[in-house]
């Protein structure tokens, strides 16, 4: 069964044969958890795909917040991809260096939150590309800016409050994109100072588990379904999406889109909000 939203992957055969195609754009959103002791934007100065520019997801945030890597505002979104030469009317491939897209699916969703909608993410990522023997280069492009058009789009985010507020509500279920031992409090927090446990009523289905070990690819879209029904989530209903810190948890929202799903947001905040409070509730 093919995907409903295809178009949110590409292949690294079809980005090798439009890397100079006039109005693609080509991104490495590599970021990694201090634990993996890896420096994306160093990997990215080493080597990254011809003609990607480095998209920081810690410096593309709200950096007066406590919280890591929040969304930023329109006008700073904004800047910062004019930077970048990405602009109106673009197309954007993103990918990261990790194993199972950890990060490449934050940048998509951000994307996407800005409104611009022309996005997708390399399947298998920089590690595909490698494997295959394709093009990388150190020399950093010099991009020209363009005009990038930023509108918040609401509707795929929620923070503290709504989620606290669809406690009592049950309007959407919550899925969590962190391990199992994470998720059910048995494993430690790779943040210091957050209690274990989950969101009240929500459902666990790992980040990892959406790809192929192997390949690093994407699971077809009858696997997608049936890890996400397996985990009790109902497919007919609204989902928010958390994780440890807010990038995982896109992953599970382009899982869900790749299916057809309509209505997905991310819980922008995630574990390292609510498990830093002592006012939310926690279960394990």
């Amino acid at each position: 069964m093919s995907y409903v939203n295809g178009d949110a992957l590409v292949s690294t055969e079809w980005l090798a044969s439009h890397l100079t195609a006039p109005d693609l754009r080509i991104v490495d959103a590599s970021w990694y958890l201090p634990f993996m002791q890896r420096d994306g934007k160093k990997e990215y100065a080493e080597r990254h795909i011809p003609g990607a520019v480095y998209f920081d997801i810690d410096d593309i945030s709200d950096t007066e917040s406590s919280l890591p890597h929040m969304l930023p505002s329109p006008e700073k979104f904004a800047s910062r991809m004019r930077r970048l030469g990405i602009g109106d009317g673009n197309r954007v491939v993103v990918y990261d260096g990790s194993d199972n897209h950890l990060s490449a699916p934050r940048a998509w969703w951000m994307f996407r939150v800005f409104g611009h909608n022309d996005v997708a993410v390399l399947n298998g990522g920089l590690k595909k590309w490698l494997a295959e023997g394709r093009p990388v280069e150190d020399l950093p492009p010099l991009p020209r800016e363009r005009h990038f058009t930023a509108r918040r789009n609401d509707v795929l985010v929620r923070d503290v409050d709504q989620v606290r507020g669809n406690l009592a509500s049950q309007r959407e279920q919550v899925v969590d994109a962190r391990s199992k031992g994470r998720f059910e409090g048995t494993e430690p927090e790779p943040r210091a100072g957050l209690r274990g446990g989950h969101i009240p009523g929500s459902k666990n289905v790992p980040a990892g588990a959406l790809t192929d070990p192997e390949t690093g690819l994407f699971k077809d879209a009858v696997e997608l379904k049936v890890l996400f029904q397996d985990a009790g989530v109902n497919l007919g209903r609204p989902v928010i999406t958390s994780c440890g810190s807010g990038v995982s948890a896109c992953a599970l929202s382009l899982a869900l889109h790749l299916i057809g799903h309509r209505q997905v947001a991310v819980y922008d905040g995630s574990w390292t909000e609510w498990g830093g409070r002592t006012d939310l509730p926690v279960e394990r």
